[in-house]
């Protein structure tokens, strides 16, 4: 669009925008139900939106807002928005947070209508008195500059406004809407419509209040308005409410057959740019015809009248959205199949995806995969951008993972979050990346099954199961990458291959343990175990003696059965008080009288300072998680080790790093027994000889990195999931030498363009000129 022509010169106005429909329905309170019956028929019949009218002060009508809120939960699908919400009737402050708490309770489905409405002497900061039409207009104008800020929670600072009619002086930002809240106009002078071109997103007038020709020359005021504000004009969506009657003859405007109204209308869509109808009907047999006879005809013939014309994108982001975009990255190629789950810099959603568990994001773009071929698509955008930091999420809760990064792209896998039994016989289930592990531990519950799974339920799937998987029954039932028996993945070049121990086994072999370098996996296949109801105890010691309870606590779990998994965590001692140890320990039996002999080994290492045990099932463990999205800051700094044995010499130097306060959290997780069992050279997850997992978190990298480097003599390997040192060597660590030349041969044949390079990459480094 060149956007030095005036509308005239430009011609018809087809903005390209997805047709929608939508209701005007009465806000009667006689019954009350009425209006709410008529919303849930809305939906029924397929409309888009549903709205009403904001003048609560007659006694005739409900309260919109409170209608508004009722229809929102009443419904599954519909949009709701007010038609228009009557501004001086609410503070704007007080409307932006109602919105985004409706929009997040429904889930993305307010809209704003605003209007200047009539009232502003009740509210002038002036001093009581009447506003003008112009200065109900810099009145509305202000309040769209306090909404938009109490919605905007990427900027940090208070939000301050100092306008002539409202003013904010320090006022926290959020919550932030759970999508992009159009703001519609309803307006008819030119100084709205002026407005309506510089400030807003949506242009609500009803046909019927307008003269013939009035709608185009007003739609043209907008567009210039929005073109001398250096925006597109279509990011501004046309709405207009009609009425009219059905009938068999030609009666006048909308007064006739469904054919009739659909002649009627198609202009207003390819010549003026018309994006949603809104009928004003409380009839509900005018409601049916209008949704099963004209609104599909009319969406066919502007498909046929606009076939041969260049389609512009129908969703335009706004011009300050635009501006939040990074460097590098074509957000305009991105293909329609990923626009509904694209979430940008600028976006409402984006505080809610840019960061992960432990680590602040500033990312680019993230996208919301929903199937395997959306997965594809987004990996097809990857490749156009090979100079840009690629992160794939599952849980958002990876510490080593690059599930975030700063101004590359993000794949977000977590709404592919199915849970699927394939087989119940001999326990086969399906289950996709996003799925957490609590959700995996209810599903499985009610057959008597569990999958040994980290020992966090807020973990994801996927970055765990292309790992390792260190969980509560480790020594029971091994990793959780030794119950993977097949996987579906989308390769780097995009294309869609299964991998098992009889299909792609080379790839299969490296999915467990490094799988993060060959693909994303969009489904995992598990034989999970029949598990019972475990004992879990949570014990408490005195660690005075540091070395020698580590040692006896190290002894004690090498010499208890398999069905015995021990997790020990503690930190630096406070100033004046003794260092505390504590122990929290699975056992994988249903028989009281087996757990308390199992634990009394570990009971006597050290004084008991507290202690808790009880008999429950796998989900009182692993659901130890709370929902919502994640808000990690800074970047965690986090180091490990695979250990054989806790010997006097390792017990002495992880003492010097507790006390050295290079560390504040310290954990040591018992590997071994059933992860012995397998063959290292079955999994790219090689270092099964090791006992015990070990894992220390740092709040200064250097630091932390020179303390862990006076241990490294002791490890015999490291686990790839704990691991943020991004030093080459740590490759090293990660696989033996014959597992890593066999992965880095898989890798080029696999991901010869190293796609997926930013997240523990095994490819050989290139040796500098010196080398």
């Amino acid at each position: 669009m060149d956007e030095q022509r005036t509308t005239a010169e430009r011609g018809t106005m087809y903005y390209g925008h997805e047709l929608q429909f939508g209701t005007f329905i009465t806000p009667g309170n006689n019954p009350p139900e009425t209006a709410v019956s008529l919303a849930q028929l809305s939906e029924q019949l397929g409309f888009d939106l549903v709205t009403f009218q904001d003048h609560p002060y007659q006694p005739a009508f409900l309260d919109t807002w409170t209608l508004l809120t009722w229809v929102a939960a009443s419904t599954e699908r519909v949009h709701v928005s007010a038609n228009v919400l009557n501004l001086p009737l609410r503070p704007p402050a007080v409307i932006a947070r109602a919105a985004a708490s409706l929009d997040l309770l429904s889930h993305g489905r307010f809209d704003l209508g605003l209007g200047a409405g009539g009232f502003w002497d009740a509210i002038d900061a002036m001093g009581g008195r009447r506003l003008t039409p112009g200065q109900s207009v810099d009145a509305l104008s202000e309040a769209i500059d306090v909404i938009r800020g109490i919605w905007d929670v990427e900027d940090r600072s208070v939000l301050r406004v100092e306008g002539e009619h409202y003013r904010l002086d320090g006022a926290k930002r959020g919550p932030a809407p759970a999508h992009n809240i159009p703001i519609w106009l309803g307006a008819y002078k030119p100084r709205m419509l002026r407005l309506t071109g510089g400030k807003a997103d949506g242009w609500l007038p009803s046909l019927g209040y307008m003269k013939p020709g009035e709608f185009a020359a007003s739609s043209a005021v907008i567009d210039e308005a929005a073109l001398g504000a250096g925006r597109d004009p279509r990011e501004i969506r046309r709405l207009v409410n009609i009425g009219g009657s059905f009938g068999d003859s030609n009666g006048g405007f909308l007064n006739g057959p469904s054919d009739q109204w659909v002649d009627e209308l198609l202009p207003y869509v390819v010549d003026h740019g018309v994006g949603t109808f809104i009928l004003a009907s409380d009839d509900p047999g005018t409601m049916q015809r209008f949704a099963l006879e004209v609104a599909p005809a009319l969406r066919e013939a502007v498909a046929r009248e606009t076939a041969a014309a260049a389609q512009p994108t129908a969703l335009i982001r706004s011009a300050a959205a635009r501006l939040r975009r990074r460097d590098g990255i074509d957000y305009d190629s991105l293909p329609s199949s990923l626009a509904a789950g694209a979430v940008e810099p600028g976006d409402a959603g984006y505080s809610r995806v840019k960061s992960t568990y432990m680590r602040g994001g500033e990312p680019g773009l993230v996208i919301k995969a929903h199937n395997v071929d959306e997965v594809a698509d987004a990996l097809a955008f990857v490749r156009a951008h090979p100079e840009v930091a690629l992160g794939v999420r599952s849980g958002g809760h990876g510490i080593s993972g690059r599930s975030t990064n700063d101004g590359g792209i993000v794949i977000d896998v977590s709404p592919m979050n199915a849970i699927e039994v394939l087989d119940e016989s001999n326990r086969l289930v399906r289950i996709e990346p996003g799925a957490r592990w609590k959700d995996v531990a209810f599903a499985l519950t009610p057959y008597g099954w569990a999958l040994s799974s980290g020992d966090y339920g807020g973990v994801g799937v996927g970055g765990l199961a292309t790992a390792g998987g260190v969980g509560w029954m480790v020594r029971e039932h091994g990793l959780t990458i030794d119950h993977l028996r097949a996987v579906e993945m989308v390769l780097a070049d995009g294309s869609v291959v299964r991998a098992s121990g009889s299909e792609n086994s080379d790839l299969f072999w490296a999915v467990r343990g490094a799988g993060a370098n060959f693909g994303i996996v969009t489904s995992f296949e598990f034989e999970v175990d029949e598990v019972g109801d475990l004992g879990f105890a949570q014990l408490a010691f005195d660690a005075t003696d540091t070395a020698g309870f580590l040692e006896r606590w190290g002894a004690a779990v090498e010499a208890a059965p398999r069905d015995l998994t021990s997790f020990m965590l503690m930190g630096a001692a406070r100033a004046g008080q003794a260092p505390v140890a504590q122990v929290m320990t699975a056992v994988d039996s249903d028989d009281p009288d087996v757990v308390l002999e199992r634990l009394q080994p570990l009971a006597g290492i050290a004084p008991l300072l507290d202690q808790s045990v009880s008999m429950t099932p796998y989900t009182g463990i692993i659901t130890n998680s709370q929902d919502g999205s994640h808000s990690g800051q800074g970047e965690p700094t986090a180091r490990t080790g695979l250990l054989e044995h806790i010997t006097p010499e390792f017990a002495a130097a992880a003492v010097e790093l507790i006390e050295s306060g290079a560390t504040y959290f310290f954990q040591i997780r018992s590997v071994g027994g059933a992860v012995q069992d397998v063959d290292p050279d079955a999994t790219a997850y090689a270092h099964r000889s090791a006992n015990f997992s070990v894992v220390a978190f740092g709040s200064n990298r250097d630091r932390l990195d020179a303390a862990w480097d006076e241990l490294h003599q002791h490890f015999s390997g490291l686990y790839i999931s704990f691991e943020t040192d991004l030093r080459p060597e740590r490759i090293e660590d990660g696989y033996p030498p014959r597992t890593l030349s066999r992965l880095r041969e898989l890798k080029l044949r696999y991901d010869p363009a190293n796609v997926f390079r930013d997240n523990f990459n095994i490819v050989q480094p290139v040796a500098s000129a010196a080398e």
